[in-house]
């Protein structure tokens, strides 16, 4: 076994070790972070009947931020701009729920 003396070469394996660890400690926080987010999007679409897709998902926000514009228009005292907004936000939720 040849033994190598060589300082910048062993400093160049720790320093590439160490890359090496973290590039393979944030592809497991990605990978977990991933499979919560997928598995939230599974629940949370589940329970309200929706499909899974990244389109009815951005649907359901929509509807939610139109009840949220209808609700901030009642406080403000605007009563008309409010049925509208909340009868908008109403309509997209009902159309996507099973």
């Amino acid at each position: 076994m040849q033994l190598n003396t060589n300082p910048f070469e062993w400093l160049g394996q720790a320093f590439g070790t160490l890359v090496r660890l973290i590039v393979d400690g944030l592809a497991w926080v990605f990978d977990m972070l991933s499979g919560a987010s997928s598995a939230f999007v599974h629940g949370f679409s589940r329970a309200l009947g929706v499909d899974s897709s990244i389109l009815s998902i951005a649907f359901v926000i929509l509807g939610l931020f139109l009840i949220y514009l209808g609700f901030s228009s009642f406080i403000r005292k605007r009563f008309i701009r409010g049925i509208i907004w909340l009868l908008l936000g109403l309509w997209l939720l009902s159309s996507l729920i099973r």
